[in-house]
This record gives C-alpha cells, structure tokens and sequence, in this order.
C-alpha cells in the first residue's frame, strides 16, 4: 500500500523563511526554524545543525546560514556530523586559518 504521507516541497530559494531548504529534504523545517536553532539552540544542537548545512547544502549557499567564525567557533564538534564532505572543509578551513583569515 502507498504512503500517504506527502513531503512538503523544497525550495532553494533561502531568503523565504517559510520555504523548506532543499538540503533538508530528510529532516524538514523552514528556513526561519534553521536560523532560530542555529542561533539559539545548545552547541550540540547548533554543531550538529550546522554539520548538515556544511554536509548538504552547496558551498555558497552555507554562508547564508553561518559564518566561517562561527564554524570554527564549533569546528571539534562539528566535524563528526561532516560525512563526507570533511576532507573538504578540513582543507578549507585549514588554508583559512594558514592564511590568517580565520583565528586558529
């Protein structure tokens, strides 16, 4: 028998706070829900976040949702939720932080 559960559509328009962002397409909530988890949830909730952002999302479109500070700020705690898109931020933020772009 079919589901009949019907998944809310996803969008890649990231300004709309009420659209769902397509690289939440397995854990659905609006953009607004991100942000707000994002800046006031726990560390863990926030590291873990911010990993599926880092994860899921293009590389542009993640500095609509964080800043490469507020990365670092969490990076012992997020690189566990980086799957396998970790050797690219691991590259990343560590020629950030070589060049002094970011604090180390």
């Amino acid at each position: 028998m079919p589901s009949s559960r019907v998944n809310p559509p996803l969008s890649s328009d990231l300004s709309d706070p009420s659209a769902i962002p397509y690289f939440l397409w397995d854990q659905p909530m609006t953009v607004a829900e991100l942000r707000r988890v994002l800046a006031t949830g726990t560390d863990d909730q926030r590291a873990y976040w911010l990993g599926k952002v880092l994860r899921e999302a293009r590389d542009t479109d993640v500095w609509c949702f964080t800043t490469p500070e507020q990365v670092a700020g969490l990076w012992p705690r997020i690189t566990a939720h980086l799957g396998r898109r970790r050797p690219f931020w691991e590259f990343l933020f560590g020629l950030w932080r070589r060049e002094g772009l970011i604090a180390r």
